[in-house]
């Protein structure tokens, strides 16, 4: 599975994801950040200190190399990288 589109909506609150297979996946924001495979962040979760990401919203994406794509958040986290078996696998079990 791979991402051939994506796009962060107007109010920066989801990513739509088009896959190859045609499936279509609109991910929260707040969904991604607490996600995010960040050292930091699952540091945090075994520590239960993850925080609310209730108002967290997308503030940049970019592409790593054809496997990923990297997200940065409202609250300045920008250490999340994606995958793209992770991001469907997020996509599926959100909705």
């Amino acid at each position: 599975m791979i991402a051939i589109s994506l796009k962060v909506n107007a109010a920066r609150s989801s990513l739509a994801v088009t896959w190859d297979d045609g499936a279509v996946s609109h991910i929260p924001a707040t969904v991604l950040r607490a996600r995010s495979r960040a050292a930091s962040q699952v540091r945090a979760d075994i520590e239960g200190r993850a925080g609310s990401y209730d108002a967290v919203t997308l503030s940049g994406a970019e592409p790593i190399g054809t496997y990923a794509i990297r997200l940065v958040f409202s609250d300045g986290h920008d250490r999340g990288i994606y995958p793209w078996p992770y991001l469907r696998a997020i996509a599926d079990s959100t909705f």
